[in-house]
């Protein structure tokens, strides 16, 4: 039985090999793990931290925030490259690094760490959710709109698959990504209008003397720690490693793994577009509105104030447009986020050994199960510590610090499994390791601050 069923899967494997697309048209039908990264990026980060750092430095910090857009794409991009040509997962890969061991690799110990911290910010986006329609006067309670909002996101993800999610994500993106824009451009004739003296001083690549929340933004802007651990997930579920099939060694092989990793960089490079367009708009409004009106980001007033940045460019619209558009994005992040956490916690239960998933399908149920039982557990987490912006800011920094062990590992994967006919050339290894550098520095210097904080706390010098 093991041996029919063992024929049957690698049958079934080769029957699923395909020439990658060369037209622009097949191309684009063969894109979507970046869009549903984008859904995922798009929310607390840009929402609530980046436009904090707007309001609390002005546009000096322009640079910055592109900057912490862009870079991070070389080590989605390598993680991608290697679920790609060995058909893994990103738990699967960071099981094999190198190092002290328990079942599964210290790596893989470190990241089950930082999963348990992005509860909290997902608890804090979905109290965010449920203060934003308060605001508009609902006349339903904050729990009850927490209920809602992941009682909601389980039965979607329960009865969704791969199709599902990626037309979602895709709409959420353009529905967020065009309300943002339309918002700064919204500013034209107000006293809050963006001119190109502000623009100047946002590219003069000047730091703040504390710029720890300009670290916590780095760690969570563009893709975070998550979104490039989920990203190869996505790739698999899409198929990119199923079209180019195992490794054979041959020619047909290398030209099929060249196509489908244009296909896959394609895919990333357009996502990162998206996300940085929209990361920039939230930014420019925080900078623009808020720090134009010196107000403060904290717990008690966060979405009161986020709301200003809709009604300077909208008036009284402005309000409703403000709770649309903060819903698309906070809710998209939830969804994405549950979908992506749901294939983690079946891939780590294979890997502890916890469950036997012999097959894609008792896989599916076992995603489907985590995608109901999470919601539950951030719901838990919100009810019991209350405050949004601590609980968003807490999983921003459990992301900074876990950033130093992708770059490690990505770094590892283009050095250890690369394969030479594939290798990249020497300008992407250079940007590689420019990428996988700052992220360690962001991670040290987060982790730094955590101790720091931690020892004030405790009365130690």
């Amino acid at each position: 039985m093991p041996e029919t069923i063992a024929l049957e899967q690698e049958r079934a494997r080769l029957s699923a090999i395909k020439d990658p697309p060369t037209h622009w048209l097949g191309v684009l039908k063969q894109l979507g793990p970046g869009l549903i990264i984008s859904a995922a990026v798009v929310g607390s980060g840009e929402l609530i931290v980046t436009t904090k750092v707007g309001a609390e430095h002005g546009f000096k910090l322009l640079w910055f925030i592109i900057f912490a857009c862009m870079i991070k794409v070389f080590v989605q991009i390598e993680v991608g490259r290697h679920a790609l040509t060995r058909g893994v997962t990103t738990l699967q890969a960071m099981d094999a690094v190198p190092g002290p061991r328990y079942k599964v690799s210290w790596m893989v110990w470190i990241w089950m760490l930082m999963f348990v911290a992005t509860f909290f910010q997902l608890a804090g986006i979905i109290g965010t959710i449920a203060e934003v329609f308060n605001l508009a006067g609902s006349s339903l309670s904050t729990t009850s709109w927490a209920v809602l909002v992941t009682g909601s996101c389980a039965v979607l993800l329960y009865i969704g698959r791969y199709g599902f999610i990626e037309k979602a994500s895709t709409i959420m993106v353009a529905i967020f990504t065009i309300c943002t824009m339309v918002a700064v451009f919204g500013l034209i004739g107000t006293p809050y209008s963006i001119g190109m003296g502000d623009l100047a001083e946002g590219f003069s690549f000047q730091l703040p003397s504390n710029f720890a929340a300009a670290f916590a933004a780095f760690g969570i802007v563009g893709v975070g720690a998550s979104e490039l651990i989920y990203y190869p997930y996505w790739c698999l579920e899409k198929g990119y490693a199923a079209f180019t099939g195992p490794n054979d060694g041959s020619a047909a092989w290398e030209k099929r793994a060249r196509g489908w990793l244009r296909i896959m960089k394609i895919d990333a490079w357009i996502s990162m577009v998206v996300y940085t367009v929209a990361t920039i708009s939230f930014y420019l409004l925080g900078a623009a509105v808020l720090h134009g009106k010196s107000l403060a980001m904290t717990n008690a007033d966060m979405v009161p104030s986020l709301s200003q940045l809709y009604q300077e460019s909208f008036g009284r619209a402005g309000l409703w447009i403000f709770v649309i558009g903060a819903f698309v994005v906070l809710y998209s992040t939830v969804f994405i986020a549950t979908a992506s956490n749901g294939r983690l916690c079946a891939d780590i239960l294979k890997l502890l050994g916890v469950l036997k998933i012999p097959n894609e399908q008792s896989r599916g149920k076992v995603v489907q199960i985590a995608c109901v039982l999470l919601p539950a557990l951030y719901l838990v987490f919100f009810l019991t510590i209350s405050k949004p912006l601590t609980l968003v800011t807490v999983g921003a920094i459990a992301q900074a610090v876990m950033l130093p062990l992708l770059a490690l590992a990505a770094l590892y994967f283009h050095r250890k499994w690369n394969i030479s006919s594939l290798r990249p050339s020497s300008t992407w290894t250079l940007l590689l390791w420019i990428s996988a550098i700052l992220m360690t520095l962001v991670g040290g210097y987060s982790l730094s601050q955590e101790i720091a904080g931690a020892m004030k706390l405790l009365g130690v010098k």
